[in-house]
């Protein structure tokens, strides 16, 4: 797959969700995508407010994670993250589908929370991304998480967390891009170190990649070096 640096920026959600990350972590991650005009930063909504004022004027995004990363909170606590993080200045939220109960049959219930959240996040301009946790979901159930974020609007299905027991997998992408209905995006995350790794997920559909390396892939494809291995 051919890619110019610029397409390749455009696509990297640059993510730092380490459990240990520092403020002056945060401002580096920023940093690093005004220079290099990735899609958006993707970081703990603590930390936007600091994005906030770090990015101010740069046009780069916020994105933050909404119920992350189990899912299991209650839709009201889910709704409060997301009315918080507009106020602090997140424009993308990647909210975590309670997958536990979709697992358990209750699409009900999901089908209901994902409609209500992402109707919230809308009101408020943002973009939705539900991450639903692949790693955990067999094939039916990867197929039904793919019509409950369609029916619920939101403008992209992700695949993982990055603490699952396993990322982003081309195969389910692929699966995904063969039966959405509509224009819903794919957006991959988990285990994404390399070059190559960027481009097999972006050949069957991701037009969003999450990474910690975003900066390490944009040098290989430069030719400045390879891609490091990092935890998203």
């Amino acid at each position: 797959m051919n890619l110019t640096s610029a397409q390749l920026a455009a696509a990297l959600d640059s993510t730092n969700l380490r459990l240990d990350a520092s403020a002056a972590d945060i401002v580096a991650l920023c940093e690093e995508a005004a220079e290099h005009r990735f899609a958006c930063v993707m970081i703990y909504p603590a930390s936007v407010t600091l994005a906030a004022s770090t990015l101010q004027g740069t046009g780069i995004k916020i994105g933050t994670v909404i119920g992350f990363p189990s899912g299991r909170f209650s839709t009201s606590a889910k709704a409060a993250e997301i009315d918080a993080m507009q106020k602090a200045g997140a424009r993308e939220v990647d909210i975590v589908m309670n997958y536990a109960a979709l697992r358990e049959g209750d699409l009900t219930f999901v089908d209901a929370e994902l409609r209500a959240l992402s109707k919230r996040a809308h009101d408020y301009g943002q973009l939705v991304k539900v991450i639903v946790e692949t790693c955990f979901l067999d094939e039916d159930q990867r197929l039904v998480a793919l019509r409950l974020c369609e029916d619920a609007g939101a403008e992209f299905i992700k695949t993982s967390t990055g603490f699952g027991s396993a990322g982003a997998k081309a195969e389910h992408l692929a699966a995904w891009a063969a039966a959405r209905r509509g224009s819903i995006q794919l957006k991959a995350s988990g285990g994404i170190k390399t070059l190559a790794d960027a481009r097999a997920l972006m050949a069957v559909g991701a037009t969003r990649l999450g990474t910690s390396n975003a900066a390490a892939i944009l040098a290989e494809l430069s030719g400045g070096g390879a891609a490091v291995a990092g935890g998203y």
